[in-house]
């Protein structure tokens, strides 16, 4: 498996991403948005884009399929609840159903809703296994739910389905938020080393050569992770002080979700 991470540069900091097959040369495109980057990155690699998935519904994702279907005629892909908010869908996928990309690449659909509820993260599970998680999990971050989600539910895909995941798990978001999320860690557990040293590393890099995360750093690094830590709690109190002293974990996560919206 072939990865590419695409930088649009634009002001929703968005990553589209090219997935190939090195035997074929076919490619699946997620959320190509700039597809003309995509298409460019695409012919430079002499690839063929033969399918689009998009992990969600919303238009920073979906805007640049009728662009690479124009060029190419890839099949649309995306959730099965999806059929009505994204045109010309051509096939509907659950939790399960499996995206092959030429003779060697299957990746695992995981029904993952919070952000929006018709919203799916693909699994790659090779040697060295990779999520493609739209905008479900970002680098340190978590997504909103702002335009048809709800944090329960991404409550609920982080337990029981990301924190499942193999700590060698690459993570391959939609946005590059990575700074600013950090930024958020810090404010809420000041005393995280980790993250300290991971900010000052990545504070200047480059979005078209992205630091890419693994499960075990995200762990370390970001806070929707890290629902136990006895520093995450005691800054809750200070704002929520009815949360008590031993919280349960959807407690603080919805607290957490609650602060980063307006922070």
């Amino acid at each position: 498996m072939i990865v590419e991470q695409i930088w649009t540069a634009n002001a929703y900091r968005n990553f589209n991403y090219l997935v190939a097959c090195p035997e074929t040369g076919d490619a699946l495109a997620i959320d190509p948005l700039d597809y003309t980057k995509c298409l460019a990155v695409a012919k430079q690699r002499g690839w063929t884009i033969t399918q689009i998935l998009n992990t969600h519904e919303h238009g920073d994702h979906t805007g640049g399929n009728k662009g690479v279907v124009a060029a190419t005629g890839a099949l649309i892909i995306a959730h099965e609840n999806a059929s009505r908010s994204i045109p010309n869908m051509g096939r509907g996928v659950g939790a399960g159903d499996i995206i092959k990309v030429g003779k060697t690449v299957d990746l695992e659909c995981l029904d993952t809703p919070g952000h929006t509820m018709s919203h799916i993260c693909l699994l790659s599970k090779t040697d060295q296994p990779a999520l493609f998680s739209g905008d479900t999990l970002f680098n340190a971050g978590a997504g909103n739910c702002h335009n048809g989600g709800h944090p329960n539910d991404l409550y609920e895909t982080f337990r029981n389905q990301l924190e499942k995941l193999d700590d060698e798990t690459q993570i391959y978001p939609g946005h590059d938020y990575l700074v600013n999320n950090l930024q958020f860690t810090l404010d809420r557990e000041p005393d995280n080393a980790t993250a300290r040293q991971l900010l000052a590393a990545v504070e200047d890099q480059d979005p078209n050569d992205a630091l890419v995360t693994t499960l075990s750093q995200e762990r370390q690094v970001n806070t929707f992770f890290r629902l136990d830590s006895a520093s995450v709690i005691a800054r809750l109190q200070e704002q929520f002080p009815d949360i008590g002293s031993q919280p349960d974990t959807r407690t603080v996560f919805l607290k957490l979700r609650e602060l980063r919206n307006s922070w």
